[in-house]
């Protein structure tokens, strides 16, 4: 694979192209390492996102300026939902789509505390404001509509975690539609919120429900160093059963001299039901 190659790249439908990326607030110097500094991760950043072209990015730790960022690295056609997690903004967790593929339907944030409804309000020993975004899409090529779920879990509160996990996986419960969920959950595989998502098969974990996997499945934590196996992931996505997996990736590639982030991109090329035998309309109309 050459560098210009990306892992995944731009899907066309019917299949949907899904990453989950912990971008990294952007902090001040001089006590930043130099790997962590922005304008340094900045191009690098931009450059894996124009490569791989998702459809639909789940970004987490990302303030309105980098969110703004990201939407203009994949270009015009992008938009991005969501707002900063604090009364008066701060990172967020926003949802950056391909408008020309995919029409918002509708779309709220929510605390993950007691008070959903309350900008900034924290609960179960968090150390920050936790919060969830989740956007209905229609697929304008396909027809389908699903439900989106993005979020980032406290990562010292193990009680903060699990109860958040509680509240995504009663949310992923009302749904009509098929539920994907991205997220930087600060837990493993084997962790007990994890295992809450999980249970009785109402979401399943995309690597292990792949056809293909497109890379090793790397530590998602690298911290700026060459990928190892034996780090565990805390990067996940999510999907209903129903959901079919086409392919998997941990993007460890290295663009524009590093990496963007601490952590690595987690992608997913998505069949959502139905549209597995879908064939696109020729320039004359007809399938």
């Amino acid at each position: 694979m050459s560098p210009a190659e990306p892992v995944l790249g731009a899907a066309a439908a019917p299949l949907l192209h899904v990453m989950s990326w912990n971008i990294r607030r952007r902090s001040a110097p001089p006590s930043l390492r130099r790997a962590d500094r922005w304008a340094r991760r900045a191009p690098r950043l931009q450059a894996l996102l124009q490569a791989e072209r998702p459809t639909l990015l789940g970004a987490q730790e990302a303030l309105a300026d980098q969110a703004g960022f990201l939407q203009e690295a994949l270009g015009p056609a992008y938009r991005f939902l969501g707002r900063g997690r604090g009364i008066s903004g701060g990172e967020g967790n926003p949802i950056i789509y391909d408008a020309a593929r995919l029409e918002a339907l509708d779309w709220h944030q929510s605390a993950l505390s007691t008070t959903p409804w309350k900008a900034g309000s924290r609960s179960w020993g968090a150390l920050f404001p936790r919060i969830l975004v989740a956007a209905r899409f229609r697929d304008r090529s396909t027809g389908a509509t699903f439900l989106v779920i993005n979020t980032h879990l406290d990562h010292l509160s193990a009680r903060s975690r699990v109860k958040s996990a509680q509240m995504v996986s009663a949310l992923v419960a009302t749904s009509a539609d098929p539920v994907v969920v991205t997220g930087d959950f600060n837990a493993t595989g084997t962790s007990e919120p994890m295992r809450l998502l999980l249970a009785e098969n109402q979401l399943a974990e995309t690597w292990a429900a792949a056809e293909h996997h497109r890379t090793p499945q790397w530590g998602t934590l690298g911290h700026y160093r060459p990928p190892r196996r034996d780090r565990d992931r805390i990067d996940w996505i999510l999907a209903t059963p129903s959901v079919q997996v086409d392919s998997v990736a941990i993007n460890h590639r290295r663009w524009a001299g590093g990496w963007g982030s601490d952590h690595l991109p987690v992608q997913a090329l998505l069949h959502m039901p139905g549209t597995r035998n879908f064939r696109p309309r020729r320039p004359d109309g007809r399938r």
